[in-house]
């Protein structure tokens, strides 16, 4: 009886299948490279509805992070500042600017500027800002060089991992309380020391529980 299928049929069909092995191994590893936060969500730049640059205010000028953000060292959550903030100063510095003319509006309505939120964690995680800025965690540890930034952008992946990793070793990320909004500070010595000496003087234990961070 002859065969329905050469030969050739069988080797055929096991290259077949070991490409497709290798294109579903491939594209598994392609997903898991482009949706991991390192990829997906660091660079991550919205259009705001003002255009408030962090580098004039914050570089240029000085404005310390907390005259904006000033809840940052005794709540959960830094604040997004609302426009009588930005009218404390506009009010007289260029209070006829075509570009401030959403901020003059919102002032007038007594309605919010529907600023972009940048840095967003899912709601089953808490993270406070206070905890961390009064132990010692400066700006740049989480939201980079804002003070070079015109528009701000996500720099740190905040995944849980990236969070682990400095709570099992917070020692580089912790400095001297009155230097967390100094976002240029350099150290004289090594960082890591630095913190090391905070961490002691000050008992902190970062948890590594789930309910650190799971609430």
């Amino acid at each position: 009886m002859n065969a329905i299928f050469p030969k050739s049929a069988d080797r055929i069909v096991r290259l077949a299948l070991a490409g497709i092995v290798v294109a579903a191994g491939a594209g598994a590893g392609l997903y898991a490279y482009f949706s991991h936060p390192k990829v997906l969500d660091t660079g991550y730049t919205p259009v705001q509805p003002v255009a408030y640059s962090h580098k004039l205010h914050a570089g240029n000028l000085g404005m310390d992070c907390r005259y904006c953000h000033f809840s940052v060292e005794k709540s959960a959550f830094a604040a997004i500042p609302p426009t009588e903030v930005c009218m404390n100063c506009h009010v007289r510095v260029k209070p006829q600017s075509p570009q401030l003319q959403p901020v003059r509006d919102s002032y007038a309505r007594g309605e919010p500027i529907p600023w972009v939120k940048v840095h967003r964690l899912p709601d089953f995680v808490y993270f406070n800002h206070q905890a961390h800025v009064t132990a010692g965690v400066s700006c740049v540890s989480c939201h980079g060089r804002v003070d070079q930034m015109i528009e701000v952008k996500q720099v740190e992946p905040l995944s849980m991992a990236w969070c682990l990793d400095c709570h099992r070793n917070p020692a580089p990320k912790i400095r001297p309380v009155e230097l967390v909004t100094k976002l240029d500070w350099q150290p004289d010595r090594d960082a890591a020391e630095i913190g090391r000496e905070i961490i002691r003087a000050k008992g902190i234990e970062p948890p590594l529980n789930c309910s650190g961070c799971h609430r």
